[in-house]
C-alpha cells in the first residue's frame, strides 16, 4: 500500500544539463557529459538489482475504465449491502448521542471509511451511516444544545490510491449532507488526531497486510514461498510466518483506531475468515489464486517473465481462520464487543461466470502485478486465466466457503 521505489543504479551528480549514454561494458556504463564547454566521460558503476522483499502499496485498480475497480466491486457492494440493516440497528441501539453531546464541544460527527478504494461502496456506508443517525436523533427527540449537528467524512485509503477518481464520482447530493476530507495513509497505523473520531467503518479490507513477511520472500528462509503466490496455508512456514505480520498489523489497526476514536465512539468491521480447519485452497478464491500463478509460470516458460521473479512474488494478503479473528480482537483492552456475528455471503451459494471472475481479480491485483512484474504482464496473464477458467471451471458447490464476519467494537 506504501509506495516503494525500485533502486537501479548509483547516481553521480555533475552540475550539467545534458546527459549521453555512448557505451556500455560489463556493468559500467560510460556516460559522455558536456560541463563548462568540455566533455567529460564518467563512468557509472550499476549495482546488482536485488528482487525487493515487496513494495508496500497496492491500491485497487483505479479510473474509470473496463478493468477498474469502480466497475468490478459488486461482490463487495453485495456483502456490504447484506449488513447494511445490521449497521443501522448497531448505531441505533449502541450509539449514545447525548453522551457524546455532553462530553464535546464541538457540535460535529466525524465519521471515517478506512479503506474506502474509489467507491462507489464507500459512499453508500457513509450515507447509510448519516442516515440512521439523523434517524436516531429524530426518534431520540432530544434537545441538543448549540447549532445543528454536522457531518465531517474521512476517506482513507493508500497515498496512491485514485482520489481523483473517488471525489469526481462522489454523488452530487452528498456534497450538501456532509464535509468530505481525503486522508491518504495506511490504516495500520494512525492517520487522525486522537480523540476526533465517533464512528469508524472497515470492509473486507482487514485481510491487507502492511508487507509481506520478510521471510516468505528470503530465499535462505524455510518460510520461502516457493510453490505458490500467496499463504493458502498448505506449507506450515509460509502460514506461521504470515499468520505473525497478521496479528502484527491487526493490532497494529485497533490500536490506532483505538487512539483516534471518542469514548463511546464505535468501531464496525465486516469482512471475510476461513473456518476453523479450512485451508484457503479449499477455497474458490484460493483455487483462483493458485491458478494465476500458474498462469505466471506458463509465461515464464515463454520467457515473458522469470520463474525468479515469481519465486519472489507473494501477495500481502492472509485471510486468518476465525477463532483466530475473535482472539486477536478480545485481547485488545481499549474496546468493548457490542456485536460479533458470523454471517454467510449473499453470493455464497451463487455460480460466478468466469468474466466476472477474471474481471474481479484482475481489479483488485492489476497494480500489485504490474509493479512487480511490468507493464507487458497483466493483459496476456488475466487473458491466460480466463482461458484456464473455462478449461477448468470453478466447482463451487465443492468449494469451501468463507465465514463473513459482522463486528461492532466500542471505545472504552
Amino acid at each position: 500500500m506504501l509506495s516503494a521505489f525500485w533502486g537501479h543504479a548509483s547516481a553521480i551528480a555533475i552540475a550539467s544539463p545534458v546527459v549521453s549514454i555512448v557505451g556500455f561494458q560489463g556493468d559500467r556504463t560510460t556516460i559522455r557529459r558536456p560541463t563548462y564547454g568540455e566533455m567529460k566521460f564518467v563512468d557509472v558503476v550499476e549495482r546488482p538489482r536485488e528482487m525487493p522483499t515487496f513494495p508496500q502499496s497496492f491500491p485497487m485498480n483505479g479510473g474509470d475504465g473496463p478493468h477498474s475497480y469502480i466497475h468490478n466491486s459488486s461482490y463487495q457492494k453485495v456483502a456490504i449491502d447484506g449488513v447494511k440493516e445490521r449497521t443501522s440497528e448497531a448505531i441505533l441501539e449502541k450509539l449514545d448521542l447525548e453522551f457524546l453531546n455532553r462530553n464535546f464541544e464541538e457540535n460535529i460527527l466525524r465519521i471515517a471509511d478506512f479503506g474506502c478504494s474509489i467507491g462507489p461502496n464507500t459512499f453508500d456506508v457513509v450515507q447509510n451511516i448519516i442516515d440512521t443517525v439523523k434517524q436516531k436523533r429524530l426518534k431520540e427527540n432530544k434537545t441538543y444544545i448549540g447549532a445543528p449537528l454536522e457531518f465531517q467524512v474521512c476517506f482513507n485509503d493508500q497515498p496512491n490510491n485514485d482520489f481523483n477518481t473517488l471525489f469526481r464520482t462522489q454523488p452530487f447530493f452528498s456534497r450538501k449532507e456532509y464535509f468530505s476530507v481525503g486522508v491518504p495513509g495506511s490504516f495500520h497505523g494512525r492517520v487522525l488526531p486522537k480523540n476526533s473520531l465517533h464512528i469508524g467503518h472497515t470492509s473486507y479490507t482487514l485481510h491487507w497486510l502492511s508487507n509481506v513477511p520478510q521471510h516468505v520472500c528470503d530465499k535462505k528462509s524455510p518460510a520461502l514461498n516457493k510453490s505458490y503466490i500467496q499463504c493458502n496455508n498448505l506449507v506450515d512456514e509460509v502460514t506461521k510466518a504470515y499468520k505473525i505480520q497478521f496479528r502484527k498489523d491487526f493490532g497494529g489497526f485497533l490500536e490506532a483506531r483505538a487512539e483516534e476514536l471518542v469514548s463511546g465512539g464505535l468501531m464496525i468491521l465486516s469482512g471475510q475468515c476461513l473456518p476453523d480447519g479450512i485451508p484457503k485452497a479449499l477455497t474458490w478464491q484460493g483455487v483462483v489464486i493458485d491458478m494465476i500463478g500458474d498462469c505466471l509460470m506458463d509465461l515464464a516458460k515463454l520467457g515473458i517473465t522469470s520463474k525468479e521473479k515469481i519465486e519472489l512474488f507473494s501477495l500481502p494478503t492472509y485471510i486468518p481462520h476465525i477463532s483466530e479473528f475473535k482472539a486477536n480482537i478480545e485481547q485488545n483492552e481499549n474496546f468493548n464487543v457490542e456485536t460479533m456475528e458470523e454471517i454467510s455471503h449473499p453470493m455464497d451459494y451463487m455460480p460466478l461466470t468466469n468474466d466476472f471472475i477474471t474481471s474481479m481479480f484482475r481489479a483488485i491485483l492489476n497494480t500489485i502485478i504490474e509493479e512487480h512484474f511490468g507493464e507487458g504482464v497483466v493483459n496476456e496473464l488475466f487473458s491466460r486465466l480466463a482461458k484456464r477458467l473455462d478449461k477448468y471451471p470453478i466447482d463451487f458447490k465443492r468449494c469451501k466457503k468463507y465465514v463473513n464476519y459482522f463486528i461492532v467494537l466500542k471505545r472504552k
